[in-house]
């Protein structure tokens, strides 16, 4: 029973209304049938070699203009047998059957059609009444991360590891398990039946209504499907060459009992965020009590027997989070349950199915003894991002993918930083986001290759590679300028307006920022069109006129620093926040605005003074030399989120050639001398990180330098801290303990490096981990990997074979791709290749690699020779975008950048295009910037004596 609504948000079934045929793009389907409800059963066999899936699925259609033909969604690894349509106006009691050979398959598309010219009228008339299709299927369950797929676990006491299988539908992939309109706007209720062996656990989107032994009658046929007598998933016991049963039951010929488990039907929902599951599943439970229906609403989280002890914290969140997103948006949380899957094998993090969320094991489980707070945040956020989707995404969808940053931008905001600081204040989640969101998303926006948060995908091919850090990162980055400006509280006001107004329907921009004008009376679509329709953001140069007056003037900002005037024609509405300290107080214009090219603004007689108070506007802020000087001595005047603002922005302009990289490092010295809090480090830690990277090939003498600096810097931290976390450390001491040890052992500071080896060498010896600190272990495991020998790999494989937890685990991936040890590194290799690596992880290794100048030329040229057989492991894409980051994104010369365009010049790259373009940036970018500032970066050192 799902949760009142107000009555006037009652949505049309499928929003049909919401497009024409015009509007249709030609690669979506046509609007003149529509589903207006799923009657799906899926049987699934865990036991099979290899596992196999079929089902029926009787579809119920709302025809809205006369047509000949049925067009839906049909992936080719999908196998229909049997076809079926019926009609109140066929005036026959019984069904047509339509032969399989009437379907005709596009595959680049993943459409079906089916002619309907053989119907009583030669096809179906407008209004058509009570029209239905029937469709049996079969598959293998294949391992593949996509549709509905098979996942393992790990090994139990015996060897053998647990096999279960679950969906992941996000983007296209629905197709994959049933024949559908697999389009956000094209939503439907579902009811689902689970048909699985007897004494596994069948999950859904909905409550479980009942659950019962399963036997399939002897007498189905494809010719009664549409009788009220018919029990859908009757023909489940049939070969796929025969119309009836032939007297035997599959539970008789392949051995076992089966069970069959009913669900409730679920309300409008798109068929991206349809979930269901079945395996062998421990569980925890709690309650979500609701103070807005008075209802309580059952809690549980999911996992293998093994790994459940570990997902009570995930369980806490949902209990913690959900009252706070009721009382954020006015709207209860709008179904019976909300379950959690915990799962071994998975693409992407976390999946927001309604009521069913999935996602990986790093996502879900903390052990609270051994996981170090990075674990522990990732839980959090993760949970809590994939909560704020049961509104924003599964009750109000976006129309089509150009606004999925709709849903993820969104839960991006609210999961990690509002519901965060309401949560876990002690994590200053407010500056957190700006690295963690803000830096990514410019860092990425800054390239000619990036996209506008609202981008077109008229091909759903597509649509895998907008799931980026602009679609997430900028977009929520952008949002949380506009609450700046209109005000938190009347930001989230207006949010609430546009969730009621279209709440189980669909949306676009406009009707967020229609809800938001409501709240704020300002002209919302105005202010942010150029922030999401145009591609990028402006870097403002701030000239001093002198007599307390500042020219200020918005230009397109690029990473090559090449913006050509085609490019630079954008005009975006940048709130300014001058912040001025005066007599030792700091006062912030909230008021100041730039919406064209230049102005002037008058600081009267107040020198200090910085642009982007709080760092909350998306854009860069470039400063004459002489005053960056001043900021940097000035900068304890100044919030942390300043700080951090002002060495990211002045090392990325540095790299990008609108001032001297000497000025950066002058600035990132000036404020080291001073910094206490761990963000603005992270940042300090994170430019001298980048100029490594880039100077990774030049003379060892420039290379020591730099090392030097990383040194000076950090070591009097880890001296001042040490390697152990102290009783009452706050979250942020922790997290500073670990960036200054990672920091000076990745410098090569001999004294940490000596500590790390002296606290390994007991887990080495005897299995003893006690001194290494949970939040050190990854530094640790990969400084010992990388500075010693066999035993020390060896560790890392049984760590990896067999983790503590998850982890653990990951950490023990990055310590095997770091050793410099060529023999080591290829069995590393070879690991990637021979089964040892799941999918899901190889990415990890290949980032790894590229963290590993021994290895970083290595893992380019594992790619350039693996290609084909990287494409047949990941034949949608998907993974192929991190491979390539991968891969490439780390080295720094042009002819990098000229091999990788000459290797994929001949080949199908519509898939991951996107991540080539950015890859090919990124070299760029570095290369231009060791050709341009070599000598300068030379020279500071020399006069800084580090040279």
């Amino acid at each position: 029973m799902s949760a009142p609504l107000p009555a006037s948000s009652t949505p049309v079934p499928g929003g049909a209304e919401s497009v024409s045929k015009e509007e249709a793009d030609a690669s979506r389907l046509p609007t003149d049938v529509y589903p207006s409800h799923y009657d799906l059963v899926v049987k699934t066999d865990l036991l099979s070699s290899p596992p196999t899936f079929s089902g029926e699925v009787i579809i119920s259609l709302d025809v809205k203009s006369d047509t000949s033909t049925l067009h839906f969604h049909l992936h080719k690894e999908l196998t229909v047998t049997h076809i079926a349509i019926t009609s109140s106006d066929l005036k026959t009691t019984s069904s047509l059957t339509i032969p399989v050979s009437e379907l005709k398959l596009d595959e680049e598309k993943d459409t079906a059609s089916i002619a309907l010219t053989n119907l009583p009228g030669g096809g179906l008339k407008a209004g058509s009444k009570d029209v239905k299709v029937f469709f049996k299927f079969e598959s293998e369950l294949r391992s593949a991360m996509h549709g509905y797929y098979k996942s393992l676990g790990d090994p139990d006491e015996d060897g053998k590891k647990p096999v279960y299988a679950l969906t992941q539908f996000e983007a296209t992939e629905a197709r994959k398990a049933f024949p559908c309109w697999d389009e956000p706007l094209i939503k439907s209720k579902f009811t689902l039946s689970l048909i699985s062996r007897e004494g596994n656990t069948d999950l859904a989107n909905m409550p479980e209504v009942s659950s019962k032994p399963w036997k399939a009658p002897s007498n189905a046929s494809i010719d009664n499907v549409f009788s009220d007598n018919y029990e859908i998933g009757s023909l489940l016991a049939t070969s796929s060459a025969s119309g009836k049963t032939e007297g035997k039951t599959e539970a008789s010929t392949s051995g076992g009992n089966w069970t069959i488990t009913k669900f409730e039907t679920s309300p409008l929902m798109s068929t991206y965020l349809v979930a269901y599951a079945t395996g062998e599943f421990a569980s925890l439970s709690s309650e979500h009590h609701s103070k807005l229906t008075g209802k309580t609403v059952p809690l549980r989280i999911f996992a293998t027997k093994n790994l459940i002890k570990q997902a009570q914290f995930a369980l806490d969140i949902k209990k913690w989070a959900l009252p706070v997103y009721e009382e954020i948006f006015d709207i209860p949380y709008a179904l019976p349950k909300l379950d959690t899957l915990v799962a071994h094998d998975f693409d992407a993090g976390a999946m927001e199915n309604w009521g069913l969320i999935t996602g990986r094991t790093t996502a879900y489980l903390y052990d609270p003894e051994k996981s170090p707070l990075s674990a522990k945040k990732r839980v959090a956020v993760v949970q809590c991002h994939e909560l704020a989707h049961m509104w924003f995404g599964d009750i109000v969808t976006m129309k089509w993918w150009d606004n999925l940053w709709l849903n993820e931008a969104f839960a991006t905001l609210m999961g990690e930083l509002i519901i965060l600081e309401r949560v876990w204040p002690e994590w200053k989640p407010r500056s957190e986001f700006l690295k963690s969101h803000l830096q990514p998303a410019l860092d990425l926006d800054s390239q000619r290759s990036s996209h506008p948060i609202e981008v077109d995908c008229p091909d759903s091919a597509q649509i895998g590679q907008i799931f980026d850090a602009i679609s997430y990162s900028k977009g929520a980055s952008v949002l949380r300028m506009l609450a700046g400006v209109v005000g938190e509280k009347t930001f989230l006001k207006g949010v609430s307006i546009y969730l009621k107004k279209h709440i189980y329907n669909n949306a676009e921009t406009k009707d967020l920022w229609d809800g938001i004008a409501e709240a704020s009376g300002l002209d919302i679509a105005k202010i942010m069109a150029n922030w999401t329709l145009k591609i990028g953001y402006p870097v403002i140069t701030v000239k001093e006129l002198g007599n307390g007056k500042v020219e200020l003037t918005q230009n397109r900002f690029l990473s090559t620093g090449d913006v050509k005037a085609e490019e630079d024609e954008t005009l975006w509405y940048v709130p300014l926040e001058v912040s001025i300290v005066k007599d030792g107080k700091v006062s912030v214009d909230h008021k100041a605005i730039l919406e064209k090219r230049s102005t002037t603004y008058d600081l009267g007689d107040n020198d200090t003074f910085k642009l982007n108070a709080n760092t909350i506007g998306v854009y860069r802020v470039a400063y004459e030399p002489e005053r960056l000087a001043k900021l940097g001595k000035q900068a304890s005047s100044f919030t942390l989120e300043d700080r951090l603002g002002l060495v990211s922005d002045a090392a990325t302009l540095a790299r990008a050639g609108y001032a001297k990289t000497s000025g950066s490092l002058s600035l990132v010295k000036e404020l080291g001398k001073a910094e206490t809090e761990y963000l603005p480090w992270a940042q300090i830690g994170s430019a001298i990180s980048r100029l490594a990277a880039a100077w990774w090939e030049q003379p060892e003498e420039v290379r020591k330098a730099i090392a030097n600096l990383r040194t000076e810097l950090f070591k009097p931290v880890v001296d001042k801290l040490g390697f152990d976390n102290g009783k009452d450390d706050a979250p942020d001491v922790k997290e500073l303990r670990e960036l200054a040890v990672s920091t000076a052992a990745a410098a090569e500071d001999a004294d940490v490096l000596k500590e790390m080896k002296e606290r390994f060498a007991p887990f080495l010896e005897k299995n003893d981990d006690s001194r290494i600190p949970p939040d050190l272990q990854r530094s640790i495991f990969v400084n010992v990997v990388e500075h010693g020998g066999k035993a020390e790999y060896e560790k890392m494989l049984e760590v990896y074979n067999k983790p503590a937890n998850p982890s653990s685990k990951v950490d023990a991936m990055y310590a095997l791709a770091a050793s410099r040890d060529e023999a080591l590194i290829e069995r590393t290799f070879k690991m990637l290749s021979d089964g040892s690596v799941k999918d899901q992880d190889l990415y990890i290794f290949f980032f790894g690699f590229s963290a590993n100048r021994y290895s970083r030329r290595k893992i380019a040229e594992y790619f350039y020779a693996e290609y084909d057989n990287l494409i047949k492991r990941y034949p949608d894409g998907y993974g192929l975008n991190y491979l390539i980051k991968g891969s490439f994104a780390s080295l720094s010369t042009h002819k990098d950048k000229e091999r990788l365009l000459e290797f994929f010049k001949d080949k199908n790259t519509k898939q991951f295009k996107l991540a080539l373009a950015q890859t090919c940036d990124s070299i760029q970018a570095a290369a231009d910037w060791v050709q341009r500032d070599k000598k300068d970066v030379e020279e500071w050192f020399m006069e800084n004596k580090s040279l």
